[in-house]
Formats: C-alpha cells, sequence, structure tokens
C-alpha cells in the first residue's frame, strides 16, 4: 500500500458519459474512459484492507488491492497479469458487470468506495490497445477431446481453460456467431461485439474450434458428442422466459424481451433476422412501448427502444420501490437493495413500481393494457406478500408490450432432456460447486444452466472452475486455478 491516506485525499471519480442527446442517434459504447493519472488516482483510493471485502463481493476472486496498486505505481502490465490470473475477460465485466465488488468494498459504508469496475475496465482495454495480450498456447497436448456446448460466457471461459490445460476443445453454438446472451442479448451500446470476436480469435488461435449453427439436442445428439469426446460441457445457459399468464397474452405486439433484443443486435451486426423473428419484425418506432420488469433486461428493453424511437416508454415493476439508500448496518458488504436508476432510465422513461399487470387488451392487436397497483402485507405465516389495493385498477396505452422479467431456467427442449440429465429442485441440471459433474458419466454442467438466472461475472467463475474439475477427471491432477 502506498498511499496510506489516498481515500482521504483524493475524492471517488467514476467514468463520465457521453450526454444522452447524443448517446441516443448510435448503437456505439458511451461510457468515456478515465485519462490514465486520473486512474491512478483513483487505484490509490484503495486502502489494502486487513481483509479486502472488495474479495468477499467479487466471485472470480479478484485480487482488486493489488491490482489497484500496481495502477497507482504505473505498472499497468502487471496489473494486466494480476488481473487475468483471475478473469478470462475482464473487458466484459468492466462493462455490464454491476459491480458487486464495489458493493462490498470498505468505503462503500460511507457510499465512496473505489472505482473498482473502471480501473478493471482500463487495464485491460490499455492491454489490448499496446499489444500486451496475445494467445496463450499449452505446452504440451493431453490427448483428450473436450466439447463444450453454449459460447456464452461461461462456455468461453470453460474452453479457454481447457485449451490452455492442453485439451482438445470444440466448443459448440446453435446461433450463427459465438458469445450466447453477451452477442445477442446485450445491447452494443453496452458492449460492442467486437470485444468477444477479439478474444474468440485469441481463442481459436490456442487451439479452441468453434462450430457455429449446431444445436445440440436437435442437429446433433448428445450421445454423438459422448461417444466422440473424453468430458462434454454444458454451458448452454438459462434460456426459458418468465411468461405473463394474463388473457390477451397471445395479441401481436406482446414479446419476450430477448426476441425484441436478438433482432436488434442482428441489425447492427448486419446478419440476417429471419432466424430471429419467426413473428415478424419487432420495432418501437413511433411506438407506446411497455416494459414489464424492472432489472437489467428490463433496463436494456428501454434504451433499446429510445434509439428506435418510441413515443414513450413506461417500466412496470412488480415490487415495491426500493429506498432511496440502504441500511448499511443491515446490509454491508453484501449486495445491498436500494433504488437504482440506469443509464436507459436517464434516456428517458416513465418508472412505476408495486404494479401488476392484469389483462392486455386490443381487438387485433395490442391496444392497452390493464393495471392494479399492489400494497406489501404480511401473510398468515409472518411472510410479506403482495396484495392488491382494492380499486386501483387503470389502463396504459401500448401499441408494444415487452416481457423482462427474468428466466425460469434452461430449456429443456432438446439439449436436457435429450442427455437425460437430472434436474434439481428449481428444474436447472443438478451439479455441485466442488466438481460440476451431473448425473450422467462424462457430462459436467456449468453457468446459468446449472446455477439459474445470474451474471456474467458468476458464469466465467463456474465456466473456470469447470474447465478445472474436467481437467482433473481426465488427468487426475490439475494445475487450473479455481
Amino acid at each position: 500500500m502506498g498511499l496510506p491516506t489516498g481515500f482521504l485525499e483524493i475524492e471517488r471519480k467514476d467514468r463520465p458519459y457521453q450526454k444522452v442527446a447524443e448517446r441516443v442517434k448510435t448503437w456505439r459504447e458511451f461510457v468515456l474512459p478515465l485519462p490514465a493519472e486520473e486512474l491512478r488516482g483513483q487505484g490509490a483510493r484503495c486502502m489494502d484492507c486487513g481483509i479486502p471485502f472488495c474479495h468477499n463481493g467479487c466471485p472470480v476472486n479478484n485480487l482488486i488491492p493489488d491490482w489497484n496498486e500496481l495502477v497507482r505505481r504505473d505498472r499497468w502490465r502487471d496489473a494486466l497479469e494480476s488481473l487475468h490470473s483471475t478473469n478470462n475477460f475482464p473487458e466484459f465485466t468492466g462493462r455490464i458487470c454491476p459491480a458487486p465488488c464495489e458493493a462490498a468494498c470498505t468505503l462503500n459504508i460511507d457510499d465512496n468506495p473505489v472505482t473498482i469496475k473502471s480501473v478493471e475496465c482500463a487495464i485491460v482495454d490499455r492491454g489490448w490497445d499496446e499489444g500486451w495480450i496475445a494467445p496463450q498456447l499449452a505446452a504440451r497436448k493431453t490427448g483428450k477431446r473436450v466439447a463444450v456446448v453454449g459460447s456464452g460466457p461461461a462456455g468461453l471461459a470453460c474452453a479457454q481453460q481447457l485449451a490452455r490445460a492442453g485439451h482438445a476443445v470444440t466448443l459448440f453454438e446453435k446461433a450463427d456467431r459465438v458469445g450466447g446472451l453477451l452477442r445477442y442479448g446485450i445491447p452494443d451500446f453496452k458492449m460492442e461485439k467486437r470485444l468477444i470476436d477479439r478474444r474468440m480469435h485469441q481463442m481459436e488461435a490456442e487451439g479452441v474450434e468453434f462450430r457455429t449453427g449446431v444445436e445440440v439436442g436437435t442437429t446433433l445428439a448428445v450421445k454423438s458428442l459422448l461417444e466422440g469426446y473424453d468430458a462434454v460441457a454444458l454451458t448452454g445457459g438459462a434460456e426459458a422466459p418468465r411468461d405473463l399468464a394474463v388473457p390477451g397474452r397471445e395479441l401481436p405486439g406482446t414479446h419476450f424481451a430477448m426476441d425484441f433484443l436478438t433482432q436488434q443486435n442482428k441489425r447492427v451486426a448486419n446478419d440476417d433476422e429471419a432466424r430471429a423473428a419467426p413473428r415478424g419484425t419487432i420495432t418501437a418506432k413511433g411506438k407506446h412501448v411497455i416494459v414489464i420488469g424492472g432489472g437489467d433486461t428490463g433496463s436494456d428493453c428501454i434504451g433499446t427502444s429510445n434509439r428506435q424511437g418510441a413515443a414513450s416508454v413506461v417500466n412496470l415493476e412488480l415490487m415495491p420501490r426500493p429506498p432511496e439508500r440502504e441500511d448499511k448496518a443491515l446490509s454491508w458488504p453484501l449486495w445491498p437493495l436500494k433504488y437504482r436508476g440506469s443509464s436507459s432510465h436517464d434516456e428517458g422513461c416513465e418508472r412505476d413500481f408495486a404494479v401488476a399487470t392484469k389483462r392486455i387488451l386490443g381487438k387485433d392487436r395490442v391496444e392497452a393494457i390493464e393495471c392494479v397497483r399492489l400494497e406489501q402485507v404480511t401473510g398468515a405465516d409472518g411472510r410479506p406478500t403482495l396484495r392488491e389495493i382494492e380499486g386501483s385498477a387503470f389502463t396504459l396505452k401500448a401499441d408494444l408490450v415487452l416481457l423482462a422479467m427474468g428466466f425460469v431456467g434452461p430449456r429443456k427442449a432438446g439439449l436436457v432432456e435429450q442427455s437425460g440429465v437430472s434436474l434439481d429442485a428449481r428444474g436447472n441440471v443438478a451439479a455441485n460447486e466442488r466438481d460440476y459433474a451431473t448425473s450422467i458419466p462424462k457430462l459436467f454442467a456449468a453457468g446459468d444452466m446449472r446455477r439459474g438466472q445470474s451474471l456474467v461475472v458468476w458464469a466465467i467463475r463456474e465456466g473456470r472452475q469447470c474447465a478445472r474439475a474436467i481437467d482433473e477427471a481426465l488427468m487426475g491432477a490439475s494445475t487450473l486455478p479455481r
């Protein structure tokens, strides 16, 4: 720790955004990086705590105080090496991770945590700019073949680690391009897809074979993978969306968020939308849009709708509005429940909380939705529950309704059913965090397919740990980190 009083002398400063009027005209990233000198100051704010609680908040166990100090000392390449020792893709997490590490930072006790996410992103972006990031080839080949099914962050991390251990890795992806929801669910204004392509080229040089347009369980049998490979990792994500079971759900103009977001991402990439538009083109242009769901996916729908030229956007959330400030004595260093707004909310939308949708109205297509307000009460079992407020019904004009209420687990048809793996109580593929082995020999599972809907940083962690478990199963021991 080179500057013991840094957190007292230097104010927190995070990356600024491009102005709303400018950024909504493009699909480019709009977060503006901080100058290197300012980043050195932000790194100097790190207290190097005796117990670094940021480690508790970071699923991939980033060595945060270490690379903060290295940035302070202008040792960027060493900082990059430290960062990559725990995280395969810090340029992903540095853009789209909600930063639970900052919530756990000791300085967050007074609402001024270290700008960990900004420093992380700056380290890896500089690494690419300086040409420091290159393929890491295995010292020797093991002769073992591993198939990874699904190319989201869990699959990418698993495949890269296995290739670096010397295994011959083939990564199967049912979509046209590699990346999973990183590619098709995250809008380009949050993370440009060139970042995925760049890592893909690195992985190809390391020996990973990518096979796109191959849906295991449909166009390729699971049995053939188990017969042709020494191990198979299922990293297909939690793709089954939560539906809205109300009258009128079938009306044209009501869509799952991912159908809407995928189409736009394909447009930005100049790809054929046909495969992503089984029910026709979805656009918010000139429409009154209702986004149901207040999480990150809902936020992405808002930002996309505004860029498409929506007439208005309303965001509805079932739960009550959280408090403006959390009770630090109860929540820190855990992720707190508090009111948050995203950059997409700032671009223009109306937010409403404690609202349930009762029915979707219209003749030939969506024209409005009928809602009711909710109040939180204590149920007979002593637990809080939501109850409709009598006489609170109201309607909202709607031309497009987007369902962004999260995901309930992996899709069962095809891959999961054909594999015959056991499922847990929530419908996810059953496997523990020690060996990631499923009920079927040679078959492993990691990421959202195993743990349920979660964050990109958890997917990377699970992909890395699953790779080590597979390496141990094949070789009897492993030098890969967990």
